[in-house]
C-alpha cells in the first residue's frame, strides 16, 4: 500500500474494499532463506535472511506456512493483525503504471479475487485439459455437420428439378403441384375448392389444366397423397381429357374409383396403382418416390419423398403430428428423420395452421366431449361433421351405441365414404347398428343418432335442407340435438350463420364445443418439429393462403433455415432447383375451371361473367325493326330491363331508350345498315355509356335490330 493509504484516516467499508483491489500478492518469508537454514529461523523476522532491504516485520502476525513465491514488489509490510493466506494461490503480477481498476461501485471485484480464473469465490483456477477440449471442438464439429445441410448435398451436381403450383396457394383447396425434371413430370394431388358467393350457379371450381396440356407429353403420373376433396375433387376433370396412371394408397383410389362411377368413367380404374408404404417406387426414369404415413382428419394419409438426380424433396401434403391417433397408426417421423439425416435438398410444407401455437390435440381427444353430449341428451341427436373424417364419424357412432341409439346416416358423400372404409376394414361396425331415415322417424327420438352432411352450411347438404324443413325425410324438432363436429373453412361463416339461424327458429339446440373439434393441420411447434427432421436446405411453404405461408416463413428461420433459401409461392411461379440455388424462372398459366355439379359439366368462363354482371348491374333487353331503305325505325322497340329500374319506371324508361334509338339511327354511319350485327354492338356501346352517365352502371345489354 502507498504511504498515503496506509495514513490515511478510517474509511467506508466500499473504500476499503476498493484499496483492497489494488494490493500487489505477498511474497513468500521463506522462499529467500539462505540454503541450510532450517524452517524456524527462515520463519524468524531476521533480515540477515532477506535479500531486498526492506525492514522486520513490526506486527504479531504468525508465520506463514503456505509455499507460496516470494513477493517481488517494494511495499511495505502489512502493519495490520490479519490472518496469513492460506491458499496456494500464485501471486498477482503489478498493473502496468497508470491502469486503472476496472471493479465497479455495483459490482466490485471483492478481495482482489479473479472470479474469470477461480469460478467459485474463493477457489484456485482449474486446469484445462486440451485432450477434452479437443473434444468439444470435435462435437461442435459434429453438431455443424448434423445440421447444416450444405455439408450433405453433392455441390457438384448440376441437375435441377422444377416445381410449380398450379392450385392451394392464396386459397384454401384446390392442391395439384408438378414436378418436372429435363424430361419427365409428375403430378401432385388435383384437388378442387368451393366457389365464392359471386359465381352463381357454380358448385365447384376445379385448377386449369392449361399447362398440363403443355407438358402433358412429359407426364408420366399423378401421385395422391390423401383422399380429401381438395387433393383429389379434380381428378375426374383431368380424366376427361388425358389420363396417366395414379399412384396412392388404397383408401385414395377407392374414393376416386367413386368419383369415377358417377361419372361413368368406370373402365378408367385401370389406371390405378396401389403402393405400400414404407417401400420406394420407381415412377419413369427420373423419379424415385416412397409414401411415408402420416396423420391427419381423414385415415391414410402420406407425405411423399421425392429423390431425382438434382436431390430428395419432401412434400408433406395435409399433415398433423399425433402420437395417439384413433387406430393406433402415428406418423411414421423415423422416415422423415432418416431423409434428413441424408439430406433433404427441398421440403414443400403445409401452411394451413400457421399462426396456432398450441400443439394441435390428437383426434382422440373428442371422445370424451361426445361422451358427456350424449350422455344429457333426451331426444334425437343430429351430429354433422365433414363427410371424409371417418375417424371423427367413428367415435360419434361409437358413442351413440354406448347409450343404445341406432345409427342414421343421412348424405350421400357420407353414405359412401363410411361404406368404403367399412368395405376396406379400415374401421369395423356391426351393421345392425343402422337404420334407414324412414325408420328413424318411427322410433323413439332418444333412441336414434343422426350422422349427416352440411357442418359449412352448403345450401345443397342435408343439415341445411332439414333446417328449413325441405328434406322429405327429417323435420327438426324443439327436442333435437345439433351437434356441430368442425370448424367453419375460411369463407363459409356466413352461410353457417345462416344455418344455425334456421336450426334455432325450429327450437332445436346446438352443440358447438371446442371439445368436440380439433384440427387436422400440423400447428406452428408441429411445423417446428417437421423442419428439425427433415433439416432442409431449401424451403417452399405450401397449402393456405399467403399470410400463412408468410407465418410459416419465420418460423423455417427461427429453425435454421436461411432466409435466402425460402421462396413465398404463388400458383403458377415455376421454382428451379440444384444444390447450389433456388429461383423463379417464369410464371404459367393458371386458373380456375367451374363445374356445375348437378350435371358435372363445365360452365364456361364468359357465362359466369355474364351471370356475375346480371347479378351486380342488371340487364338491359332491345328489340327495334329498322327500315333498310330510310335506317328508321318502323314500329315502336320493345325495351325489357332487369336489375336495373323499378317496375313503376319501366315506361319511362323504354321512352328514354326509344330515343336514343332514334338519334342512333340518325347518325348511323353510311352503309351500316346493311350489316346488322355491326349495328347491334355499335347501338350496345351507345347505351352502355348512355346508362353509365346517369346511373353510373354497366349493365349487360342485348339488342336485336332487325333490319326489313
Amino acid at each position: 500500500m502507498s504511504d498515503e493509504q496506509t495514513e490515511a484516516p478510517a474509511q467506508p467499508q466500499g473504500e476499503n474494499r476498493q484499496r483492497r483491489n489494488n494490493r500487489r500478492p505477498f511474497r513468500s518469508r521463506n522462499a529467500n532463506a539462505p540454503v541450510g537454514t532450517d524452517a524456524a529461523t527462515a520463519e524468524r523476522p531476521n533480515t540477515e535472511a532477506r535479500e531486498d532491504n526492506r525492514p522486520p516485520r513490526q506486527d504479531n502476525r504468525p508465520p506463514r506456512t503456505d509455499n507460496r513465491p516470494p513477493r517481488t514488489d517494494n511495499r511495505p509490510p502489512r502493519t495490520d493483525n490479519r490472518p496469513p493466506r492460506q491458499d496456494n494461490r500464485p501471486p498477482r503480477t503489478d498493473r502496468p503504471e497508470g491502469a486503472e481498476n476496472t471493479a465497479t461501485d455495483a459490482e466490485p471485484n471483492r478481495g482482489g479475487r479473479d472470479r474469470g480464473r477461480g469460478g467459485r469465490r474463493g477457489s484456485p483456477s482449474t486446469p484445462i485439459d486440451n485432450n477434452l477440449r479437443d473434444f468439444v471442438l470435435k462435437n461442435q464439429d459434429a453438431h455443424k455437420n448434423r445440421l447444416n445441410p450444405h455439408f450433405k448435398l453433392n455441390l457438384d451436381n448440376n441437375e435441377k428439378v422444377r416445381i410449380t403450383p398450379l392450385g392451394g396457394l392464396g386459397e384454401i383447396g384446390g392442391n395439384i403441384t408438378v414436378i418436372e425434371t429435363e424430361n419427365e413430370a409428375i403430378i401432385i394431388d388435383i384437388g378442387m375448392s368451393f366457389p365464392d358467393e359471386e359465381m352463381h350457379g357454380v358448385d365447384i371450381l376445379v385448377p386449369d389444366f392449361t399447362y398440363l396440356r403443355e407438358i402433358r407429353k412429359k407426364i408420366v403420373a399423378v401421385i395422391i397423397t390423401h383422399a380429401h376433396e381438395d387433393h383429389i375433387g379434380g381428378v375426374p376433370y383431368l380424366f376427361k381429357e388425358m389420363q396417366f396412371p395414379i399412384y396412392g394408397t388404397p383408401l385414395p383410389l377407392a374414393m376416386i374409383g367413386n368419383k369415377f362411377d358417377e361419372h361413368h368413367m368406370r373402365d378408367f380404374r385401370r389406371y390405378f396403382n396401389p403402393i405400400v408404404k414404407r417401400q420406394v417406387y420407381r415412377i419413369g426414369n427420373d423419379f424415385d418416390i416412397e409414401w411415408m404415413h402420416m396423420t391427419h382428419s381423414i385415415i391414410d394419409s402420406s407425405s411423399l419423398a421425392i429423390t431425382t438426380k438434382a436431390g430428395t424433396i419432401i412434400h408433406t401434403g395435409d399433415f398433423k403430428i399425433d402420437f395417439t391417433p384413433v387406430d393406433g397408426y402415428t406418423a411414421d417421423i423415423h422416415r422423415l428423420a432418416h431423409y434428413g439425416e441424408k439430406g433433404v435438398l427441398c421440403l414443400l410444407s403445409d401452411s394451413t395452421n400457421s399462426y396456432n401455437k398450441e400443439w394441435t390435440p390428437s383426434e382422440l381427444t373428442v371422445a370424451p366431449g361426445f361422451d358427456r353430449i350424449f350422455s344429457k341428451s333426451e331426444g334425437r341427436i343430429i351430429m354433422s361433421t365433414f363427410s371424409s373424417n371417418i375417424h371423427r364419424v367413428y367415435q360419434a357412432i361409437l358413442a351413440g351405441v354406448k347409450y343404445n341409439r341406432k345409427v342414421c346416416v343421412i348424405g350421400r358423400s357420407m353414405e359412401r365414404n363410411l361404406e368404403v372404409c367399412m368395405q376396406y376394414d379400415y374401421i369395423k361396425l356391426p351393421k345392425n347398428i343402422f337404420i334407414d331415415a324412414e325408420e328413424a322417424n318411427r322410433m323413439s327420438d332418444k333412441d336414434v343418432l343422426i350422422v349427416t352432411t352440411g357442418s359449412q352450411g352448403e345450401p345443397s347438404s342435408a343439415l341445411f335442407r332439414m333446417a328449413i324443413g325441405e328434406h322429405r325425410h327429417i323435420k327438426i324438432k324443439p327436442t333435437d340435438l345439433i351437434v356441430l363436429s368442425a370448424r367453419a373453412i375460411p369463407g363459409n361463416e356466413g352461410s353457417i350463420s345462416g344455418m344455425l339461424n334456421y336450426l334455432q327458429r325450429a327450437g332445436a339446440r346446438v352443440a358447438n364445443d371446442r371439445d368436440i373439434h380439433v384440427s387436422g393441420h400440423a400447428s406452428l411447434e408441429e411445423q417446428k418439429l417437421m423442419l428439425r427432421l427433415t433439416n432442409p436446405k431449401f424451403f417452399l411453404p405450401v397449402h393456405g393462403e399467403y399470410n400463412h405461408i408468410m407465418k410459416h416463413k419465420d418460423t423455417a428461420i427461427a429453425c435454421g433455415v436461411p432466409e435466402r433459401n425460402i421462396l413465398l409461392m404463388s400458383d403458377g411461379d415455376s421454382i428451379e432447383v440444384n444444390s447450389k440455388m433456388m429461383r423463379k424462372v417464369k410464371t404459367v398459366k393458371t386458373g380456375k375451371t367451374y363445374i356445375d355439379n348437378q350435371n358435372n359439366h363445365q360452365i364456361e368462363d364468359d357465362i359466369v361473367i355474364d351471370r356475375q354482371k346480371m347479378a351486380s348491374e342488371g340487364m338491359v333487353m332491345l328489340v327495334a325493326q329498322v327500315s333498310a331503305a330510310e335506317s328508321r325505325l318502323l314500329s315502336k322497340p320493345l325495351v325489357t330491363s332487369f336489375g336495373l329500374v323499378a317496375d313503376r319506371n319501366d315506361k319511362a324508361f323504354a321512352q328514354e331508350m326509344e330515343d336514343v334509338l332514334e338519334h342512333f339511327l340518325i347518325n348511323l354511319k353510311p352503309g351500316l345498315i346493311e350489316n346488322p350485327k355491326a349495328i347491334e354492338n355499335d347501338l350496345r356501346q351507345v347505351v352502355r355509356k348512355h346508362i353509365y352517365r346517369k346511373m353510373k352502371k354497366y349493365p349487360l345489354i342485348v339488342p336485336h335490330v332487325f333490319v326489313m
